[in-house]
């Protein structure tokens, strides 16, 4: 490795949305939480520490949660609470270095290669950083510090909970040669099954593949994985990353069966991916249907349009004709609209002549 790298920290709230219920409601602290869902209906935003013993995660039914954990409290989802949550803890970030990039409400990336403090310890910026969260928010944070982003984000998943794991630049190889495939950020469940069954288990496996062999396994991926276990990664941390797409959805108290009843469910989808549209100040080309049927499986449909849009109207017009686009497989239990191909990518005069359409060094750790 070079002889100079960055100094990255990956900053990973705990727990982040049911910690922030279980701060404002002291009743529900020690108890195992579900933020979202219900034990009949939907799915399971965030869970307590307390509920993952139980085996209660994200993305899981309400149903299936409750089945795990019979003693499982559901609150509402705040949004509103979590993003001023986030902001104050964003605002800490700044304190040490303009270099912020967050990844959601409850993580982020800093780059503190040079930062205001003028501290040379990457390690000691991150434990100052998650004292003031502690100390001025109420919540803890757990953190990763390396050379680059990828190193970092499997760092900071390490001492989980409230803890911190430094991976200095000699340890990177070795640190990732010891860890099972499926902890290395962006290999999904799809793509470790396929690891395990070709032999690949941990980082010293992956290693030993050549870049032919992972490219002909993987495609344009395998290069990334040759790279990455070798802690090769280069990605800068972008302090204004692009939002890509922008969506609103619905999940139904009772499933659905008539697409009449759909539409009125659109509408107002619609105009929530108005509203937030607007609100950034963006518009896209691609709309997006998604469909969750009763038993659970998805279906997306999308059209591109040759003009920039963020108005309800012609967003709910072209979601009907996607939702009229082939017979329902189902009953239907959730509807989401989303819209990408947006114009924050680049600028062009191309619109649709309505009036609501806008265009627009070597160191210490």
């Amino acid at each position: 490795m070079s002889e100079h790298y960055r100094k990255i920290i990956h900053v990973d709230m705990d727990a982040f949305y049911a910690s922030v219920e279980q701060m404002d409601n002291p009743e529900l602290k020690g108890k195992p939480l579900a933020v979202g869902g219900s034990e009949v209906r939907g799915v399971v935003s965030a869970a307590s520490y307390e509920a993952r013993k139980f085996g209660v995660r994200s993305a899981i039914s309400g149903i299936q949660a409750k089945k795990l954990c019979p003693d499982l409290i559901f609150v509402r989802p705040r949004f509103d609470r979590y993003k001023e949550i986030s902001k104050k803890i964003r605002k800490i970030f700044l304190d040490y270095t303009d270099l912020v990039e967050p990844l959601s409400l409850d993580e982020a990336y800093l780059d503190v290669t040079e930062n205001k403090k003028g501290n040379p310890s990457a390690t000691l910026i991150a434990q100052e950083i998650r004292k003031r969260i502690f100390e001025e928010v109420g919540l803890t944070a757990s953190a990763g510090i390396s050379v680059n982003k990828f190193v970092a984000k499997i760092a900071s998943d390490y001492n989980k909970p409230n803890g911190q794991k430094t991976v200095n630049p000699d340890e990177v190889e070795a640190f990732l040669e010891k860890l099972d495939v499926k902890k290395f950020y962006g290999v999904g469940k799809v793509t470790a099954e396929k690891m395990y069954q070709l032999g690949i288990f941990t980082g010293y496996d992956l290693k030993q593949k050549p870049l032919e062999y992972l490219e002909k396994h993987f495609g344009n991926s395998g290069l990334h994985y040759y790279q990455i276990v070798r802690g090769i990664h280069n990605s800068a941390v972008k302090p204004n990353r692009k939002i890509k797409s922008v969506g609103a959805e619905r999940t139904f108290g009772e499933n659905l069966s008539s697409e009449i009843f759909m539409e009125e469910r659109l509408l107002s989808i619609a105009k929530e991916l108005e509203k937030r549209l607007q609100k950034s100040k963006i518009s896209g080309k691609t709309i997006t249907l998604k469909i969750k049927y009763s038993d659970f499986t998805l279906q997306t449909r999308s059209k591109t349009l040759p003009y920039f849009v963020n108005d309800k109207n012609i967003i709910l017009d072209v979601a009907k004709d996607l939702l009229y686009q082939e017979r329902l497989r189902n009953s239907v239990r959730l509807l989401g609209i989303s819209i990408h191909n947006l114009n924050n990518e680049e600028k062009t005069k191309t619109t649709l002549p309505q009036k609501s359409v806008s265009v627009q060094l070597k160191f210490e750790f």
